[in-house]
């Protein structure tokens, strides 16, 4: 069994991206069509800081190609509290807006944790049991970005496998503090790369691309792989996401 590896960057709104990688006179309401036809996925980042109506789920659906996936950012209002367990009602909130309109196109949903939200495996189990398998028909798929070193711990690992969510592999060079968690724990793998440079035309060097294409490879053994080039330097990463893509054939 191999998976499909889908690559692409967070959002689609970014000013300095006219001219580098969509064309100058595009109309901003094109901009979600043409970047689904350059990449093979892309994280919505809008919705950590708030929700959006059913209709625009639809028309993000409507705008992108058959075979395109997005990956959702989970809102701050469940992952940034003190008690996790208790956050049910933001869950709902969250899940009920009307993501499952993207039908097939729904990927990976990203819960992500402050670097200050320390493991507590009670709690955090509790908050787990809150994340159901599906929705209106349609698969949920939950992934975890954590972001402090006591979540790199075989207990938190076992956690993850036993509720199917996948560990986000996430590499800032700024924030090496953070775990770099490469642990199979669902069926399919979520990686974060947020690296890029803007000397290099492509974002990371032809070595640093070529060792991620082995490493989604490798992971690609086990499930469907979700990388996204993200912050860094922000203005490189679509063109990272291209050249990934082209060597991955």
């Amino acid at each position: 069994m191999t998976g499909t590896i889908r690559v692409g960057i967070g959002g689609w709104t970014y000013e300095p991206w006219r001219g580098v990688f969509y064309p100058d006179k595009l109309s901003q309401k094109k901009e979600l069509e043409y970047a689904s036809s350059k990449l093979t996925s892309i994280e919505i980042n809008g919705t950590y800081y708030s929700g959006f109506k059913p209709e625009t789920w639809m028309k993000w659906r409507d705008e992108t190609p058959d075979d395109f996936v997005f990956a959702v950012k989970a809102s701050r209002f469940c992952t940034n509290r003190k008690v996790l367990a208790e956050g049910g009602e933001s869950v709902g909130r969250f899940l009920d807006q009307g993501l499952t309109a993207l039908g097939d196109k729904l990927g990976p949903i990203n819960w992500q944790f402050m670097a200050t939200k320390k493991f507590d495996p009670v709690d955090f189990e509790g908050f787990l049991k809150l994340l159901p398998k599906e929705k209106d028909g349609i698969r949920l798929r939950h992934a975890l970005e954590v972001r402090s070193g006591t979540f790199d711990t075989p207990q938190f690992h076992d956690l993850a496998a036993k509720y199917g969510a996948a560990i986000v592999y996430a590499v800032d060079e700024e924030a090496p503090e953070w775990p770099r968690i490469d642990q199979p724990t669902a069926d399919f793998r979520y990686a974060r790369l947020m690296s890029s440079r803007e000397d290099e035309p492509t974002g990371m060097s032809p070595a640093e691309l070529d060792a991620i294409v082995k490493q989604t490879r490798a992971w690609a053994k086990d499930g469907d792989v979700f990388a996204y080039f993200i912050a860094g330097a922000k203005v490189r990463n679509p063109a990272a996401a291209q050249a990934l893509i082209a060597r991955l054939g």
